[in-house]
C-alpha cells in the first residue's frame, strides 16, 4: 500500500486591525515625549545663547589683545559716562536708555556706522570702534560679530572708556546661559563680560 503524504496548508496569520492600531498609538505616545524631553525651541534658544557667549568672548579677547599691543584708544567718552555701541545696523532703531538697559552708566548710545554696509568693519568704523587692524599681527576676526537675530529685542553692546576699561552685554533666552560663570555676570536676561562690569 502506497502511502500519501498529506500536505497541510499554512495559512499565514496577520497583524490584526486592532494590534496595528495599538502599535501606533504607543509609537505616537513615544514620539510625544520624546519631543516634549527635547524641548526644540529652548534648544534653538541655547543655541543661538552659545553662539552670543563666544562671539562676546572673542571681542573680549580681541579688545584685550588690542590693548596688550600698546594701543590704547577703545572708545570715545563725555561728561564721565562711556559710550554706548550697538550691533544694529543702522536702520534698526534701539535708542532707549543705558544701550537697551545692558549697562548701568554708559550713556551715549551710536549705532557707531552711518551705513549698513560698514557697521562689521573692524578699521572702527563698525559698530565697535576699535581699529583692529592696528595690531601688530592684523585683525583677529575678517568682519564683527553681530547677534544671531540682531534686532531691537536682541543685540550686542559695548561700552567703553577712552582708556582700558570696557564691557560688552547682550539679552540671553535660554534657561541654560541664565546663571553665569565667574568671569560673566547674568542679571535676569542680561549677559556681560569685560574687564570691568560697572560701566
Amino acid at each position: 500500500m502506497r502511502s500519501k503524504s498529506i500536505f497541510k496548508k499554512r495559512i499565514a496569520e496577520g497583524f490584526t486591525l486592532i494590534e496595528l492600531l495599538v502599535v501606533i498609538a504607543i509609537i505616537a505616545i513615544l514620539a510625544v515625549v520624546v519631543v516634549l524631553a527635547l524641548n526644540p525651541t529652548e534648544l534653538l534658544r541655547q543655541a543661538r545663547d552659545s553662539n552670543r557667549v563666544s562671539d562676546l568672548s572673542t571681542i573680549k579677547t580681541s579688545v584685550s589683545l588690542y590693548l596688550t599691543d600698546g594701543n590704547t584708544n577703545i572708545a570715545s567718552s563725555s561728561s564721565g559716562y562711556a559710550a554706548c555701541y550697538l550691533s544694529t545696523p543702522p536702520a534698526v532703531s534701539t535708542t532707549s536708555a543705558k544701550c537697551g538697559g545692558i549697562f548701568t552708566s554708559a550713556a551715549i548710545i551710536s549705532n557707531a556706522s552711518s551705513s549698513a554696509a560698514n557697521y562689521r568693519k573692524t578699521d572702527s568704523t563698525g559698530w565697535v570702534p576699535v581699529n583692529f587692524s592696528a595690531m601688530s599681527l592684523g585683525t583677529t576676526f575678517g568682519s564683527l560679530p553681530v547677534d544671531p537675530t540682531n534686532d531691537s529685542g536682541h543685540f550686542y553692546a559695548y561700552a567703553a572708556t577712552s582708556t582700558s576699561l570696557f564691557e560688552l552685554g547682550t539679552f540671553i533666552e535660554s534657561k541654560k546661559y541664565s546663571t553665569g560663570g565667574s568671569s560673566v555676570v547674568t542679571t535676569g536676561t542680561i549677559y556681560q563680560m569685560g574687564s570691568t562690569l560697572s560701566l
